[in-house]
């Protein structure tokens, strides 16, 4: 699987690990430590040595219950971590995180390589940035916005109705002229979803690779593993290994799980063949 990225495409491995910066003073987990952008870059780099393949960078928590920022808020705390990233790492894929078409602008012409997006295209607008730049872009599922979207998650159907509206999405991307390989799909765990959709989203994510794209999640340290794991990052550590096993392609995490090797390929190809024939 290959995801283009502006000016690089990306082969991406069994996993590709996309690392979180989070240049905010709110983030669920890290806010605060990384407002600084000296501490950033710092955290970056670290991941990097870790062996972290992209590094992700936002601007804006959007942790459940979160209210948003000004995209000049925005740009202010990531546009210095960036620069100074893309300065002493010029071949490192980058990701930012916004729903903003006004930042997405921006990060793209400051060396971005990615637009992550959990608002699943909430902005038509950012069609025309991703046409014109040739940038990556991650849509990602979500229900509600963030100030709200855990007060009462309600589907009938998560995984159904996920995977169609990812479906429809990048079908409407698509026609929009932005090639398909450019567009990874995320299901969005923890983005309006109770514990058990975020467990179903889980146990059944090798049917999303009937949707042919790079497939990327993040679960780390979230809320929906705490409720099972007593240790966060040993709940993360043992997600990942079951994602890789079903052939997720990224996973973003605050930390790379130093025991989360290559899968037996044979299990891939098992767990692909279940889900597509469910």
């Amino acid at each position: 699987m290959i995801w283009k990225v502006r000016t690089k495409t990306l082969t991406l491995g069994n996993p590709t690990w996309m690392g979180i910066v989070n240049v905010t003073p709110d983030s669920f987990s890290d806010g605060g430590r990384f407002l600084e952008p000296s501490a950033a870059v710092k955290q970056a780099l670290q991941l990097i040595e870790e062996g972290v393949d992209i590094i992700d960078l936002g601007g804006e928590s959007t942790r459940p219950g979160s209210d948003g920022i000004s995209a000049a808020e925005e740009l202010h705390r990531i546009l210095p971590v960036l620069r100074q990233l893309r300065k002493s790492q010029p071949n490192l894929p980058i990701s930012v995180d916004t729903t903003k078409t006004e930042v997405a602008r921006e990060v793209l012409a400051a060396g971005a390589d990615i637009i992550n997006d959990v608002s699943g295209l909430s902005d038509p607008e950012m069609i025309a940035v991703l046409r014109e730049t040739g940038a990556g872009y991650c849509l990602m599922h979500t229900q509600g916005v963030p100030k709200t979207m855990q007060d009462d998650p309600q589907y009938d159907d998560v995984v159904g109705e996920v995977f169609e509206f990812l479906k429809n999405r990048r079908k409407m991307l698509m026609e929009s002229g932005i090639e398909p390989e450019t567009i990874a799909i995320d299901p969005g765990l923890g983005f309006g979803k109770t514990l058990e959709h975020n467990w179903q989203l889980i146990e059944k994510i090798a049917y999303f690779h009937r949707l042919g794209a790079p497939i990327l999640v993040g679960h780390s340290r979230k809320r929906f593993i705490a409720e099972r794991f007593a240790d966060r990052e040993e709940g993360t550590r043992l997600v990942s290994r079951q994602l890789i096993e079903c052939g997720v392609h990224i996973l973003r995490v605050h930390k790379v799980p130093s025991d989360c090797v290559l899968p037996n390929m044979s299990n891939v190809s098992l767990c692909r063949q279940k889900m597509r024939g469910t």
